[in-house]
């Protein structure tokens, strides 16, 4: 992640104050945000639709059966459409609150981040752009809104298993976060032999490597296969993109301790595990993920970045899973994966200097599944 801050030292009391997102109208690629005078208390995250149920409960109530199909018919797609549609040119893609926000030290420009340095805190803006391939490939219309606000659902409920960084959500697209020292290590957690990019693990496995990160695969494996059990397979960060690691190599390169490697590591399967669970209830599979995690300055592993979103994960709708896996289909998905595949079926999107244009109906599709994905019906796109 582009947000290794490597100070530590926190002072509850020096919070930055809270702002609102402008968009201005002479440059609508371009957003401002303007600070206003007090920081609201700590505000509850936002309540999505998806919440998690006792095991009990899960046995008895059977998963709904979605499809793609009925994505694509709702009568709810219908109704945001024009406005995904309206909003192709006016999409958060870069911000720059040097410019207008006293205090703020510098900006680091990550993947989907603008991380601004606050003193004490960081100020993170998650803009509209869409990264894969290690660069950008697009800006998708309130993708920034669906991300921040799907993972501070995730951030409320998994306290039970791990504290995170957030101190406060004072816009639709921002949070302030504890300054963290980030480990140099992605948690990445798989269930299913799948994915197209370098480092996926049927991309490395089709190439006949049967032990990818301290993980030994059995021969015989297809593709979209669920794993006999979820596995971890962490990276970490080169000066362009993410380079598979071993848990061994993590420790004997320095990059954590053995102890922290395993306290975190227990973390990400068991976040997996419930997201997974809560996935189920409510008719997908979370295939894999990413976690981030870094030290705050007592001295815990605090969960940061983002959490279980469709971007840092990949989903399947469960109902039509096993059919289409017995005929050799593609799983339906309602993540960022179709547009990955666009890209690699047109171009080479590792080596060619300029890309094409992702068409303009892939991004308005891609816009539509990530609020439908995200289950928040209360989205106020008037007002974004």
């Amino acid at each position: 992640m582009a947000q290794c801050v490597r100070s530590s030292t926190l002072n509850p009391s020096r919070t930055p104050q809270s702002f609102i997102r402008t968009v201005s109208a002479k440059t609508p690629a371009f957003a401002s945000v303007s600070f206003l005078r007090t920081l609201p208390e700590f505000k509850k995250y936002p309540v999505m639709s998806c919440q998690g149920k006792a095991q009990s409960q899960q046995e008895q109530i059977p998963p709904p059966q979605l499809s793609l199909d009925d994505l694509v018919t709702s009568n709810r797609k219908g109704e945001l459409l024009g406005t995904i549609k309206d909003s192709l040119s006016n999409c958060l893609s870069d911000t720059n609150l040097l410019e207008t926000v006293p205090g703020l030290k510098s900006r680091i420009k990550g993947k989907v981040r603008d991380i601004y340095d606050a003193g004490d805190y960081l100020v993170l803006v998650t803009t509209d752009r869409l990264s894969a391939f290690d660069r950008n490939l697009a800006s998708i219309p309130f993708k920034g809104q669906v991300l921040n606000e799907t993972s501070l659902w995730w951030f409320n409920n998994t306290q039970h298993i791990t504290p995170n960084a957030i101190v406060s959500s004072p816009d639709k697209n921002v949070v302030i976060a504890k300054k963290c020292s980030v480990f140099p290590t992605e948690f990445v957690v798989r269930g299913y032999v799948t994915g197209s990019t370098d480092t996926s693990l049927w991309t490395v496995y089709k190439k006949g490597v049967r032990n990818y990160c301290g993980n030994v695969l059995s021969d015989g494996l297809v593709k979209n296969q669920k794993l006999p059990a979820n596995i971890l397979t962490p990276t970490t960060k080169a000066d362009d993109h993410d380079v598979p690691i071993s848990p061994n190599e993590i420790v004997e390169g320095g990059f954590m301790t053995q102890a922290e490697f395993d306290e975190a590591s227990m973390k990400a399967l068991s976040l997996f595990g419930f997201g997974q669970r809560v996935a189920k209830e409510h008719g997908l599979i979370l295939v894999d993920t990413k976690y981030e995690f870094g030290r705050s300055s007592d001295g815990s592993i605090l969960l940061i970045d983002e959490i279980h979103t469709p971007d840092s994960s990949r989903y399947w709708l469960a109902g039509s899973y096993e059919e289409r896996f017995q005929k050799g289909l593609e799983p339906e998905n309602v993540d960022k994966e179709f547009i990955r595949l666009w890209f690699k079926e047109n171009c080479n999107p590792y080596e060619d200097e300029v890309l094409p244009a992702a068409p303009a109906e892939l991004v308005t599709e891609l816009a539509w599944r990530y609020v439908s994905l995200s289950g928040n019906s209360d989205i106020n796109f008037l007002d974004y």
